[in-house]
């Protein structure tokens, strides 16, 4: 896993060059958004659990079959492993946020999962809904200016996106 600024310099060092002033704002930026960045991870942390029982809740209600004798998410233990899965792919998005860069969630959560998920029958279609709805909520409890630090949140909101959106095609 490289933090934002380890993936600037080592970059610059495989190109044998200097860090550029583009990369460099780019780097400002971040930091200057730093407060930010807490503060979504903070509200997705301290609400992980609503965010995955609510996404949950809504898939098997619009998949019922996943619920049902024979579906996959059938039996307390198949259920259990579900939401496990899902709480840990919202975990490694948090990860990705607070360093501004998805290389954690590729390395340790993502690389191999749709192949263990074929192996083991899981239908990947309804593990990338159920991530598509763990983003809906996340963004919109991230998204609440109410008790965070002010600003233009929206450069921050497509990050935060974009590491949900790389989950599901991962798995889908």
């Amino acid at each position: 896993m490289l933090d934002a600024f380890t993936k600037v310099v080592s970059q610059a060092d495989t190109r044998g060059s200097y860090v550029s002033d583009a990369e460099i704002d780019a780097l400002k930026d971040m930091v200057a958004a730093g407060s930010k960045r807490m503060d979504v991870v903070n509200r997705i942390t301290s609400n992980a659990s609503t965010i995955v029982a609510n996404a949950a809740r809504t898939l098997f209600e619009e998949q019922p079959q996943l619920i049902a004798p024979g579906g996959n998410a059938y039996t307390n233990r198949r259920m259990a492993a579900c939401l496990r899965d899902m709480e840990i792919i919202l975990r490694y998005v948090t990860y990705a946020v607070f360093a501004g860069d998805a290389s954690v969630l590729d390395d340790r959560c993502l690389n191999g999962l749709r192949e263990t998920y074929l192996s083991l029958g899981v239908p990947g279609a309804s593990v990338a809904t159920g991530v598509s709805k763990m983003k809906e909520a996340a963004i919109a409890i991230a998204n609440d200016p109410s008790g965070v630090t002010r600003g233009d949140c929206s450069s921050l909101m497509a990050e935060l996106s974009s590491y949900f959106d790389r989950a599901a095609a991962a798995v889908g």
